[in-house]
């Protein structure tokens, strides 16, 4: 091939290649043409329109009107009285919510020594049992905590007032995750085994595992119960928050009434047991006498 031809071969390449990139412009801008039509034709999801779709948890283990009643007991001192109640029903961002409170409140004799005042209070979707806000409020001695958080499970986010932090679908709080954990069916599980949750404190989510222990009969004031055992392994931002072992005992029928808490704290050993209750959903089968 002669110089000049060659160079005419490259002159020929050259414009076949300017053509391709002029081909290949438009071919991408009649692409983005047809990307904005269609977005005009066809807008978005408000992604602000309530959720329709959720979890739906069938349990006979509680209902509105339900309230328990515990003494608190360090070392061989009743210390307090604690209550688990559920108060009313009410609508949160278009679902059946129910209101559940958690107070501990010292006796005035032990107040002396150490004085205590704690109220968290949880509402909790009636259908799914998962929670749609929470708030804690702490006395305890000289200290005092506060938190507040709205658990926006359609967009995943909580809000508080430090910020918004992403949570997983059906994230809990320490309150309604106890609750959560009364509609489980421990019939086939085996001794040791664990199901997980995610719970949400302060700015982060944490894990929580419940792990099955086995069954045991257990005697408190309220009666005898046949229980199941249970334990929280919990890391942080807890109810329950110890420095050592939790245990939980729980009504072994449909209502998994909490019968008894066992946990060490810093202070030492408080137990927790029922001492009576009303507006239970249904028979206690599992009580003995």
């Amino acid at each position: 091939m002669s110089l000049k031809r060659f160079k005419l071969f490259l002159q020929s390449g050259n414009k076949k290649s300017r053509m391709r990139r002029r081909t290949d412009t438009i071919f991408v801008i009649i692409i983005l043409v047809c990307v904005e039509y269609l977005r005009a034709q066809n807008p978005p999801a408000d992604t602000s329109a309530p959720r329709t779709e959720f979890r739906t948890v069938p349990h006979k283990a509680f209902s509105v009107g339900e309230r328990l009643v515990f003494d608190v007991g360090y070392s061989f001192i009743t210390a307090g009285e604690a209550v688990f109640s559920i108060s009313r029903s009410d609508s949160l961002r278009g679902r059946e919510v129910q209101q559940v409170m958690f107070t501990v409140v010292s006796t005035p004799t032990f107040s002396w020594i150490f004085k205590v005042d704690d109220k968290y209070e949880t509402w909790v979707d009636a259908k799914g049992v998962f929670p749609w806000k929470f708030s804690q409020r702490v006395r305890e001695g000289s200290y005092s905590r506060d938190f507040e958080a709205e658990l926006d499970q359609i967009r995943h986010v909580a809000v508080t007032k430090d910020g918004k932090y992403p949570i997983p679908e059906y994230v809990h709080d320490i309150v309604s995750a106890f609750y959560f954990t009364r509609t489980f069916d421990f019939s086939q599980m085996m001794p040791g085994q664990k199901t997980y949750l995610e719970n949400f404190y302060k700015d982060t989510t944490y894990s929580l595992a419940i792990k099955f222990l086995g069954f045991q009969r257990l005697k408190v004031d309220a009666g005898t119960f046949d229980c199941v055992v249970v334990e929280p392994l919990i890391k942080e931002g807890g109810l329950f928050k110890s420095e050592g072992r939790i245990l939980i005992w729980l009504t072994n029928d449909e209502r998994r009434i909490p019968v008894k808490v066992s946990t060490k704290v810093v202070v030492g050993s408080i137990d927790a047991e029922l001492r009576e209750y009303s507006g239970i959903n249904g028979p206690i089968t599992a009580k003995v006498k």
